[in-house]
């Protein structure tokens, strides 16, 4: 089993590894260019997860303190930034609002899928219980609300408000179909559309709309942040059967143990004869997966090179975000947010 790991792990990541230096650049080069503003984001979710609750307290600090890219932080406030918002400090509380979904969402997720790392720490339900963990998500959505209401624009609270429920929703479909060997693509292409892209096209659209932007100029935003997020959820995806967890931050075929089938598995699933998809009914089917499983699992995904397939999936989105953005001038701004579409095909972090 070691032995097939090591092969797959030399095949795979030697075609990835040598893009790290200009991805990781271009997601610094963007938070360089609001990074004064990422700062009072910061400072606006500590302001606002106050509580006299000690362990709302701990567990917050927990969870916020464990790392993150802040991603879609950074996409509200340099969409705003390449429209030219100038004009108070929406951009930042709407970041911080962003954020503040996202990082409910996360604490839901780990209960549903027992989870007990995430990006290399325990998680905050392995600490404090479920109970707690479920709680405090709903804490956070609640303090984002009271942003998004204090913020006073209809069309910002329609929009995140509704964000909210396709995150939802992205994470029931997804729950439904769970152990499903055979699994549509377009399926799984709607799950990772709510779940994770909407939030993405949230970020990026609020930037517009906070700008006083003209609706060709959202959408072509909105687009532009759903498709760089269709493209980060597939490549995440095809980094749980070869990325290292010291690097990642995750534990190796997660997602193949908690039975959830992403686009390697349905790759295979395609190209595979009938006992290779009879083999995956029946390992998905089960309460829970082997080592051996997954050995035997990842043994086929090299055998249909079902990660490379699955990473020119999500080239393909990233080609779709980075035209988004032609109707725009040409600008640094543009460059930057441009060059950030690469990003989610090869991370180290």
């Amino acid at each position: 089993k070691f032995f097939i790991k090591k092969i797959i792990y030399k095949h795979l990541m030697g075609s990835v590894i040598p893009l790290k230096k200009t991805v990781n650049s271009s997601y610094l080069e963007l938070k360089n260019l609001v990074d004064h503003k990422l700062i009072k984001v910061e400072e606006v979710i500590q302001k606002r997860l106050v509580s006299k609750v000690s362990l709302i307290k701990k567990m917050t600090d927990h969870h916020l303190s464990s790392g993150g890219k802040r991603i879609r932080a950074l996409l509200t406030l340099g969409s705003s930034k390449l429209l030219g918002y100038e004009l108070g400090n929406r951009d930042i509380n709407l970041s911080a609002c962003v954020e503040l979904i996202h990082a409910a969402t996360l604490l839901h997720d780990d209960v549903i899928d027992n989870s007990d790392i995430r990006r290399g720490f325990k998680t905050p339900n392995a600490i404090w219980g479920n109970q707690s963990s479920i709680l405090v998500g709903d804490y956070l959505l609640s303090r984002c609300f009271e942003i998004m209401v204090q913020d006073g624009d209809l069309e910002v609270l329609q929009l995140l408000s509704s964000t909210s429920a396709k995150i939802a929703q992205g994470e029931v479909l997804q729950l439904q179909h769970k152990g499903e060997a055979d699994l549509l693509e377009e399926t799984y292409i709607d799950i990772i559309s709510l779940k994770t892209a909407a939030l993405f096209a949230a970020a990026t659209k609020t930037g517009a709309c906070i700008s006083g932007s003209n609706e060709k100029e959202k959408k072509a935003l909105e687009s532009y942040g759903r498709n760089l997020g269709l493209a980060f959820q597939i490549a995440d995806d095809a980094l749980d059967y070869y990325a290292k967890e010291k690097f990642f931050g995750k534990e190796i075929g997660k997602d193949f143990y908690e039975g959830k089938v992403t686009l390697p598995l349905i790759t295979i699933f395609q190209k595979g004869n009938e006992e290779e998809k009879e083999f995956l009914m029946e390992i998905m089917k089960k309460d829970k997966r082997t080592e051996e499983d997954f050995s035997e699992t990842l043994a086929l995904i090299f055998k249909y090179k079902a990660v490379e397939t699955s990473l020119k999936k999500a080239e393909y989105f990233v080609n779709v975000s980075y035209d988004a953005l032609a109707i725009f001038p040409d600008s640094e701004d543009k460059r930057i947010l441009q060059s950030l579409t690469s990003f989610s095909l090869n991370r180290s972090f």
